[in-house]
């Protein structure tokens, strides 16, 4: 085999490895993207979680109010007498009930 036989056969060779390069880095490009539009979008915050002091300040103010009753009864619905025994996961609930109290 001649020499321009051995690069025409090498050049066929690279540009094979080019064209199969181009189609796994297209198939790449197109499953990422993909998944980066079907992902949740980073920029929106999370909604802050409440804390025991401020879930304390809107009961205490509730019972103010004459609402002393009713928050036990929200107490006692999310599973604990005083208000360190709810789970922190129920307070924005446990906020939403104790919100409307009054408002009927």
């Amino acid at each position: 085999m001649g020499k321009f036989s051995e690069l025409d056969l090498a050049i066929k060779d690279l540009r094979s490895a080019a064209a199969t390069i181009n189609e796994v880095a297209n198939t790449l490009a197109e499953m990422f993207s993909t998944t980066a539009d079907e992902a949740p979008d980073a920029a929106t915050p999370a909604e802050p979680q409440l804390t025991l002091e401020q879930v304390r300040a809107v009961l205490a103010d509730k019972s103010r109010m004459g609402f002393t009753a009713e928050i036990r009864a929200l107490l006692q619905k999310y599973g604990a007498a005083k208000l360190s025994g709810i789970d922190p996961a129920n307070y924005k609930a446990l906020v939403t009930d104790a919100e409307v109290l009054g408002d009927g």
